[in-house]
């Protein structure tokens, strides 16, 4: 195996697999009430209403219902809210973060000819449509299980069900803990353990190295493993580090028919840049004994996806009379490739009757960098009804629609990704969205709100709620010039797991977040 130790000298390895979730497919299939103050103050119930630089995000066709050119910039501060409750014992954590969330343009070319189609409308539009800033803590005393069971679950069960072989948990003599981890990496699975991925051998390294597993026979090169966690109470703390964005530039052309029909096409490009960093950690309270066990642990988790995508949209805007208007809206699946980049470390504290150890430090110096994968999110269809009381104001109410359990990883014909393929479908759902938004107009003050209600996308309404959110805001028109102020409010409660096999538990999560958003508009 010493023959790969070349690897470390980028400190990369590459593998051809990383346990991608469920929860992976979601937080890049949802999209966050994002764009300008005033989209924002609606609760975003612009699909039949248009003249928006972020209504294009909802019907394209809306950037053709523009009378003269505009640019806008916005800058929102993103407040979170996280109350956790794990075994009974709750924490909470709050973040902040500012952010310049949306910037674009329209142009629009009015037809001077005689011609039915009055009006070409060009636009470019940039916005965060998820921000991924969120901390979470959770901490409390578990009776029963422990996280030598995330490591157990690995190594019981890594190779076709069979226990993951003592040669690839146990060091040979003079190699380091950073050669064999990049050598499981890179060369499972194999011919030889072709059931046996190089992310489930490096778990069971990891626990093994740490003395929180150990072979039960190790004379047996096959021998199953059994932990060296005494049962106890466990007291567990676990802290979760989110940053980062999925960030949404969408070029759009859009026209007018006898200024009665409208339609556009939006062409969106996606990028992506997610981080998060968990730190959990347990102790536990058993007798001390004549053997060593271990007492304390703590596994570090470091996670960064990144990549691109590209989607494309389709939207019609009909006036069926001078107050009353009707939008119909498509947006296709986004065709994300990304990469995972993951590091690990973990640390173990052993001690018996008369002493404590040093702690059995497991830290490769290795990032593992696998091969990029394609993630197909599901399609989104809109339909949208909008009032206009002339120049006093308007209603608008948007129904969604989208179904989660087509998301998608690829390729397809994966053994991995079938079977994930498979727990999504079996796991989420069709969802609906209602967004209802209003606007009254005061001479150059407009007073604005909304209400919006998301259905959850699992089947399973505990691991995560449905969405309920209110806005409100306010603008004023200066002329050429006009200025919106909003302010947003959205609730959501989750089951957040630790870990996705073996140890499960987790804490429940009550989501309280608050927006306020400021757009300053220039008409050209």
């Amino acid at each position: 195996m010493k023959k790969y130790i070349w690897l470390l000298a980028i400190g990369l390895t590459v593998n051809a697999l990383q346990a991608q979730e469920v929860s992976d497919a979601v937080r890049y299939s949802q999209d966050n009430l994002n764009g300008t103050a005033r989209f924002r103050a609606m609760s975003g119930a612009f699909g039949a209403l248009g003249g928006d630089l972020s209504s294009i995000n909802v019907n394209p066709a809306g950037s053709a219902i523009f009378a003269n050119n505009q640019m806008g910039l916005t800058l929102t501060n993103f407040s979170n809210k996280n109350n956790s409750n794990y075994f009974g014992s709750t924490n909470s954590t709050k973040n902040n973060s500012i952010d310049l969330n949306q910037a674009g343009a329209v142009f629009v070319f009015e037809n001077n000819a005689t011609s039915n189609w009055s009006k070409i409308a060009i636009a470019v539009n940039y916005e965060n449509a998820n921000n991924f800033n969120n901390d979470l803590f959770s901490s409390g005393t578990n009776t029963n299980n422990t996280v030598a069971d995330y490591f157990l679950f690995y190594a019981n069960r890594g190779n076709n069900g069979a226990p993951v072989p003592q040669q690839f948990v146990n060091r040979e003599p003079g190699e380091s803990i950073s050669d064999l981890y990049s050598f499981l990496g890179n060369n499972l699975p194999n011919n030889q353990f072709p059931g046996l991925s190089g992310y489930d051998a490096q778990q069971a390294f990891l626990g093994y190295q740490a003395f929180i597993i150990d072979a039960i026979d190790e004379n047996n090169a096959n021998s199953p493993y059994s932990s060296n966690v005494p049962a106890a109470n466990y007291f567990q703390q676990n802290a979760v580090f989110n940053t980062g964005y999925n960030g949404k530039l969408s070029f759009n052309i859009a026209t007018s028919y006898k200024d009665k029909f409208y339609f556009g096409l939006n062409l969106n490009s996606h990028f992506t840049d997610y981080v998060r960093s968990s730190r959990f950690s347990e102790r536990n309270d058993a007798a001390t004994t004549n053997n060593f066990r271990v007492n304390q642990i703590q596994f570090n988790n470091d996670l960064n996806t990144y990549g691109t995508g590209f989607s494309f949209q389709l939207g019609a805007i009909a006036k069926l009379t001078n107050e009353l208007r009707l939008g119909l809206a498509h947006e296709s699946s986004t065709w994300y490739r990304l990469t995972d980049e993951l590091s690990q470390s973990l640390v173990a504290i052993s001690r018996n009757s008369t002493e404590t150890l040093p702690a059995d430090v497991v830290s490769p110096d290795v990032i593992n960098v696998y091969e990029p994968y394609k993630l197909q999110t599901p399609s989104k269809t809109s339909l949208s009804l909008a009032y206009v009381f002339g120049k006093k104001g308007l209603i608008s109410v948007d129904y969604a629609m989208k179904n989660y359990g087509s998301t998608a990883f690829k390729p397809k014909n994966d053994a991995y990704f079938m079977g994930l393929n498979n727990t999504i479908s079996n796991t989420l759902d069709n969802t609906g969205e209602i967004r209802v938004g209003g606007e009254y107009k005061i001479k150059a003050l407009s007073l604005r709100a909304g209400y919006r209600f998301e259905q959850s996308p699992y089947k399973n309404t505990e691991i995560m709620g449905d969405l309920t959110g209110y806005s409100a805001g306010l603008g004023y028109n200066f002329g050429s010039t006009k200025l919106d102020l909003a302010y947003a409010n959205a609730t959501r409660n989750t089951q957040q797991g630790f870990f996705n096999q073996g140890f499960t538990d987790g804490a429940r999560i009550a989501n309280n977040n608050n927006n306020v958003s400021l757009t300053l508009l220039f008409e050209l």
